[in-house]
């Protein structure tokens, strides 16, 4: 699972990187939380791609009420296909959820837990595989919501947690992010990173990136 993350970097800096074209108002964090608005980049029906605030937490088009995202933060990926919070989106509607690191909880004891820091090895930004959803009650008001595919931990997370996310390459963001991308490539893109695409490292409780524990 993936409960918080971080992007603190410029929108400037990786504008080119991700090939948004538009200039929002974003405001980077250290730890994102479910239910907050989060910088993600999805296509526009030309092509072109634009990045906006979605809130974490998907919420289904057919959802009675959008308090149901709070806990639809995560899509197992092996479930995608077949789930029907999921099935819609992930033939239709992905996005790439942008991300510079995030945070797992090591179970140590009954009572006890180590929190890592997981990010690249050169600290630039990556992006999660993401799915989204448009919601929209009675009197017409919309929410953009988002959720961060998971997949089996690698090798080098499986010690820490069970899960991780799904992260797509840049060769694959256009592939990704095009709704006519045939359903075959697009599982194919479901996977795990490689082994060296993360290194990871303690730190302590309040996520201070900056306090490593020896």
């Amino acid at each position: 699972m993936c409960g918080r993350y971080s992007f603190t970097q410029p929108v400037e800096a990786v504008r080119q990187h991700f090939g948004f074209d538009n200039q929002p108002n974003l405001a980077p964090r250290s730890a994102f939380a479910p239910t907050m608005d989060v910088p993600v980049v999805r296509r526009r029906a030309d092509g072109t791609r634009a990045l906006g605030n979605v809130r974490w937490g998907l919420v289904p088009s057919w959802a009675k009420d959008p308090k149901i995202g709070a806990k639809m933060f995560n899509a197992r990926s092996e479930s995608l296909a077949e789930k029907p919070s999921f099935r819609a989106a992930f033939g239709r509607r992905r996005c790439l959820i942008l991300a510079d690191g995030f945070y797992e909880w090591q179970k140590l004891g009954p009572q006890e837990k180590q929190v890592w820091r997981i990010e690249r090895p050169d600290n630039e930004a990556f992006a999660f595989a993401g799915l989204w959803e448009r919601w929209q009650d009675t009197a017409g008001a919309k929410i953009d919501s988002c959720t961060i595919i998971t997949i089996a931990a690698n090798a080098l997370l499986s010690p820490i947690h069970d899960r991780m996310p799904v992260v797509i390459q840049e060769p694959d963001y256009g592939a990704w992010l095009d709704n006519t991308t045939p359903m075959p490539a697009v599982q194919g893109l479901v996977r795990q990173p490689a082994e060296d695409f993360f290194i990871t490292f303690k730190i302590g409780p309040d996520l201070d990136r900056t306090r490593r524990v020896a």
